[in-house]
């Protein structure tokens, strides 16, 4: 299977491991480099060859966007990043996709389908395809000096309460001491969905959903300002 040649350009450590996961689970994708600015970036586009970029916006030395614009025959390029107000100039260069963060699988994997001249052009999966949580899949969390074992399979939402968050099923609800985004790292990104600055939610468990709320198991939680646009766009797939 021929492979896109891929260059990260990003300087947040954290969303290059990111993309550099996702990455590795496409088949015809392969990530030759990962550099945190663009006048590494030209040096690396000027020995080898690269055929996709994902670019981040807010980078070091030259934004992500002047620097796209200084190159004559550029790579196919998405962009990646925190701002939805670059959308426009962003389809104005001719990207292929404008991913926000936080990236979530299968809006990756929506926009590495669009990639052209792909020799197998249908993709490896769709949100409807991906895996069912596993009956055995859990967390293990420190409840009051004890090991609880909470399933994936039964979380409805995590909810952040400052340093600590509170794990909610249908029957009861935990507090351990632990970050939401520490939590969203180690939660299956196709199941699980980041809409609020304090909220996580099951996908599977929204019953119904507003331009600026969910509903699960009877409770609305707010969807923040800047996760809309993506929340949206994933409910509306599923």
């Amino acid at each position: 299977m021929e492979k896109f040649n891929c260059l990260i350009i990003e300087d947040e450590p954290l969303a290059a491991e990111v993309l550099q996961d996702y990455i590795s689970q496409i088949p015809f994708l392969e990530c030759q480099h990962s550099c945190r600015d663009g006048i590494y970036a030209m040096h690396i586009l000027q020995k080898e060859k690269i055929d996709v970029i994902f670019l981040d916006i807010h980078l070091p030395k030259i934004k992500g966007l002047d620097f796209l614009r200084t190159l004559k025959n550029p790579p196919q390029v998405i962009v990646t990043t925190a701002y939805r107000d670059y959308a426009i100039d962003g389809y104005e260069l001719n990207v292929v996709d404008y991913l926000l963060k936080p990236i979530h699988f299968n809006r990756f994997l929506t926009a590495v389908n669009k990639l052209r001249n792909h020799v197998q052009p249908q993709p490896i999966a769709t949100p409807a395809a991906l895996p069912a949580l596993s009956d055995q899949a859990h967390l293990l969390i420190n409840v009051n000096k004890k090991k609880i074992k909470v399933y994936l399979k039964d979380i409805l939402y995590i909810e952040s309460k400052k340093e600590y968050i509170s794990i909610v099923t249908a029957d009861q609800s935990f507090i351990t001491k632990f970050s939401l985004t520490e939590m969203e790292a180690q939660l299956q990104k196709d199941k699980f969905l980041r809409i609020h600055r304090s909220f996580i939610v099951g996908m599977e468990k929204i019953k119904a959903f507003t331009s600026v709320s969910v509903e699960i198991n009877g409770k609305t939680l707010p969807i923040g300002r800047s996760y809309r646009e993506l929340v949206q766009q994933l409910l509306s797939e599923g």
